[in-house]
């Protein structure tokens, strides 16, 4: 395909997502089974060109004076990538292109509308209910921090020490360019791409079949962190998911102890058992929601219970950009009903002198301090344990790890341990 065909395509795929209100994934998907002709690299470049644009479809409809799929697009080519506005006419007027460019498209390639004075949500790229909620939350630092989360993410690694340590792990990491990420001594870091440009394939390393490392947010990996010593515990994972905290928890205990993987959603722990093989998980307990008291006899007797709760995902908006423009209040408070009950439902494992870590991948205030208050407020068993990691500063006064790309480099994350004083069953 050459670029005029590949942008065609992105602006087909992105109407699609706006008019028919598909996930950018499924959206990419459809087009990819449509598109048989289309190579690894015109997918790669469809693929970027489309996240892009959903990362800053506002400020990009407002430079262009065109929010339409087609403005958007014509932005991430002038704006993001770079693309002069030559090259794009020249893509634009091609046999498969995108239909010539207009003069009001022409006059906006060369002198875009100033983002100065744009009302906030139009130049941090995200919908205008969420302000109030973005204000709270992140304060002074909200129109840096949606910056950065409009840029492309990284791709971290996290060092399997049950099969290698960091020194082996960097030399077999080598030759697609991974750098130690900082801040934990087994996490590596692909940089972004640029432009047009893919990220290497991690699973083309032969190391990697090995179980010698798992892709992980450094951020997801500085949250599992904060459990504190594992080693020789029972550890409960109650919403285990794809399993990637569960095996950064395995790991840390050594193949000591006992750790049990949980979830509501029996299909998604199937790749938590095949993953941890792959890992050489020896100590890894299945409880899956398939049997009818799955956890029956682990009440009171739990070490720590880690909460990796569902939530909005307003961390990940660098990764799933789309995600922010499918959020909605109602979503919202849904969430924070599930988070309530999963608190109530995790905390019956705790055990006098165990604790529990609440985690999500948000940057909301509702979604993090408010669901630790509130639980506070039932449960005064529980007291907050101030959060310290060696290398981690991003705790905030009240001891609760909030970590965000601006401040941190990682997806946002935020984080609570709390402690058990005494159990009553």
């Amino acid at each position: 395909m050459r670029d005029g065909g590949r942008v065609s395509a992105a602006i087909e795929v992105l109407t699609e997502i706006e008019t028919r209100h598909f996930p950018a994934k499924m959206a990419l998907k459809r087009w990819g089974e449509a598109a048989r002709y289309a190579g690894s690299k015109d997918r790669a470049f469809v693929s970027g060109l489309l996240l892009d644009a959903l990362r800053r479809k506002r400020s990009l409809g407002w430079m262009m004076g065109d929010a339409s799929p087609r403005g958007v697009m014509l932005g991430v080519l002038a704006f993001v990538w770079s693309w002069s506005p030559e090259r794009i006419a020249e893509a634009a007027a091609e046999e498969h292109g995108f239909g010539p460019l207009t003069d009001a498209e022409r006059e906006r390639l060369s002198d875009p509308v100033s983002l100065v004075g744009a009302p906030a949500p139009v130049a941090g790229d995200y919908p205008d209910w969420l302000e109030k909620h973005l204000a709270r939350a992140l304060g002074a630092d909200q129109a840096a921090e949606m910056r950065a989360l409009s840029e492309r993410a990284p791709v971290d690694l996290r060092v399997n020490t049950l099969k290698t340590d960091a020194e082996r792990a960097a030399k077999a990491l080598a030759p697609i360019h991974a750098v130690p990420a900082g801040i934990l001594p087994n996490a590596f870091r692909i940089p972004a791409p640029a432009a047009a440009d893919r990220t290497p394939s991690v699973e083309a390393v032969p190391a990697f079949s090995k179980g010698w490392f798992e892709v992980q947010d450094l951020g997801s990996q500085i949250a599992a962190a904060v459990a504190g010593e594992v080693r020789g515990k029972q550890v409960l994972d109650f919403c285990a998911g794809g399993g990637g905290k569960t095996l950064a928890l395995a790991a840390a205990m050594g193949n000591s102890g006992q750790i049990f993987a949980h979830d509501a959603d029996a299909r998604r722990l199937a790749d938590t058992i095949r993953r941890g093989q792959r890992a050489g998980v020896r100590n890894l307990q299945i409880r899956s929601p398939i049997e009818a008291t799955p956890l029956k006899g682990l009440e009171g007797k739990i070490d720590v219970v880690f909460v990796d709760a569902p939530c909005t995902g307003a961390g990940t908006w660098r990764r799933h950009p789309d995600a922010k423009w499918r959020l909605s209040p109602d979503q919202l408070a849904k969430r924070q009903i599930e988070q309530d009950s999963v608190l109530e439902d995790a905390s019956t494992f705790v055990k006098a002198g165990g604790r529990m870590v609440y985690v999500t991948c948000s940057l909301l205030a509702e979604e993090n301090e408010d669901r630790v208050a509130a639980f506070l407020e039932r449960h005064p068993e529980f007291t907050v344990k101030p959060i310290a990691l060696n290398g981690v500063t991003h705790v905030t006064p009240e001891g609760y790890l909030r970590l965000t790309p601006y401040r941190a480099g990682t997806d946002g994350f935020f984080a609570a341990v709390l402690e058990r004083s005494s159990y009553t069953p």
